[in-house]
């Protein structure tokens, strides 16, 4: 039996269980006939349910990103943030966020080529075409302390970008360490899959500029600052919270045979263990500062957390033997700080400056909650991860064109949250759950 009207019988006493972890119950018995683009479907217990199985969304969607418009050798979400529902540019917005936005998609697109058993070769030809936009346009000039390094924002449709592209929050001539760290990361995957030596010398470019910039830390000041000028190397940003990606680039290359980057892999550890997991517990000032488009030094978010716990249930003991107890505290820190009630379903937010459930970490949020679930046994949190990806899939339209968030009906939008930083989360959780995939409404 399905229940389109939600009278949340089991869900109240799920979210009264986990009262202390949650920030803000207030709109608890709102309910939704309609979510974006679908009809909203519960079953009899008040579980949101899927507009359809998760797998028929996720080829619906990647076939209308497969069938982009190209132009100058790129389809065009590669070289655009803001792109509309017919694929054109909103004509007010023209900053964009190179790194973060290929270089999750170069890990969505690899890990989707995985999983469909590599018979789209369209598929890889598009995570090339992520790759060479961030080798070929997307570079600070081979000059300063962050040379030759893949910008954190730039100029929609630009190739390639020029010298004084910073947007958004950026300075012109500012970059954001951790932004290499995930578009370095990214490349070194592609190399992997390709062999394409492009992708292994851009890698290397941005993990070398890291490890020579790399600074002493302490308990306010992290291994490197939220964003530098690349011509002088001054920091503007003490703390930068997301290090899960600078790890996983170093990680990479070291697999490969480039081991000059384990000194500065194991004090970024250091950094990690001494001084940011104990500030979980306390005001968080060292998970400040994320998004490219904010600026507030006290500015905490949720993705560097759920990144970083991801990091940790991926590699486990190859990390520390307290990994149960790291995710759990980076999972917990992310639910007292940046849940929320949205339609009647438990979401995650952005940051302290936006908590509204954007595509881009509500899916992280559902994925990194189902990984826990799957790794260590504990259930507490498994079917709120699946509720909160049912949600954030809603978002995505009967052609398979997504918007950017679930809690507006609209096409297109941010890349990155639309698609990009969404597709590999959806199918980490798949990989913990199959059977959720093929789940009927």
């Amino acid at each position: 039996m399905y229940l389109i009207l939600n009278p949340f019988p089991g869900r109240v006493r799920r979210w009264l269980a986990l009262a202390p972890l949650l920030v803000n119950l207030g709109n608890l018995n709102a309910h939704s006939q309609t979510i974006s683009h679908h009809e909203a479907v519960y079953d009899e217990h008040g579980t949101l349910l899927p507009w359809a199985p998760w797998t028929e969304i996720l080829e619906k969607e990647m076939t209308w990103y497969l069938n982009c418009p190209v132009e100058n050798g790129y389809p065009r979400f590669v070289f655009m943030t803001f792109m509309t529902g017919d694929y054109t540019k909103r004509p007010d917005r023209d900053d964009f966020i190179p790194s973060t936005q290929n270089g999750m998609g170069i890990i969505s697109y690899l890990k989707y080529h995985a999983y469909t058993g590599k018979k789209n070769p369209k598929v890889l030809e598009f995570a090339r075409a992520m790759g060479n936009y961030l080798c070929k346009e997307a570079l600070t000039p081979d000059e300063g302390k962050y040379p030759r390094f893949t910008r954190s924002t730039g100029i929609a449709a630009r190739f390639p970008q020029p010298p004084n592209c910073g947007t958004q929050a950026d300075r012109p001539y500012e970059i954001q360490p951790d932004k290499g760290g995930i578009a370095g990361y990214a490349l070194a995957l592609l190399y992997k899959e390709t062999r394409d030596e492009l992708y292994l010398n851009q890698a290397l470019q941005n993990a070398r500029c890291l490890m020579n910039n790399m600074r002493v830390f302490n308990v306010s000041r992290s291994p490197w600052p939220f964003r530098a000028d690349y011509r002088t190397g001054e920091a503007r940003g003490e703390v930068t919270s997301n290090l899960a990606y600078i790890l996983r680039l170093f990680d990479e290359l070291i697999a490969l045979g480039h081991t000059e980057f384990r000194p500065s892999l194991e004090l970024a550890l250091e950094y990690i263990e001494e001084y940011q997991i104990p500030n979980l517990s306390g005001e968080g000032s060292l998970w400040v500062q994320f998004f490219e488009d904010y600026e507030l030094p006290d500015n905490r978010n949720a993705w560097a957390p759920l990144n970083l716990a991801r990091y940790l249930l991926e590699r486990r003991e190859g990390v520390t033997d307290k990994w149960r107890e790291y995710s759990l505290a980076l999972i917990e820190f992310v639910n007292r700080n940046f849940t929320s009630i949205s339609d009647g379903i438990l979401v995650c937010g952005e940051q302290d400056g936006d908590k509204k459930p954007w595509g881009g970490v509500l899916s992280t949020y559902a994925a990194v909650l189902a990984m826990y679930s799957k790794a260590t046994g504990d259930n507490r949190f498994k079917g709120l991860a699946r509720e909160a990806m049912n949600y954030c899939l809603y978002a995505v339209d009967e052609d398979g064109c997504p918007g950017q968030l679930a809690s507006e009906r609209k096409r297109g939008g941010w890349q990155e949250d639309a698609h990009t930083d969404k597709i590999h989360n959806l199918l980490d959780a798949l990989s913990a759950y199959p059977e959720w995939g093929n789940a009927a409404r």
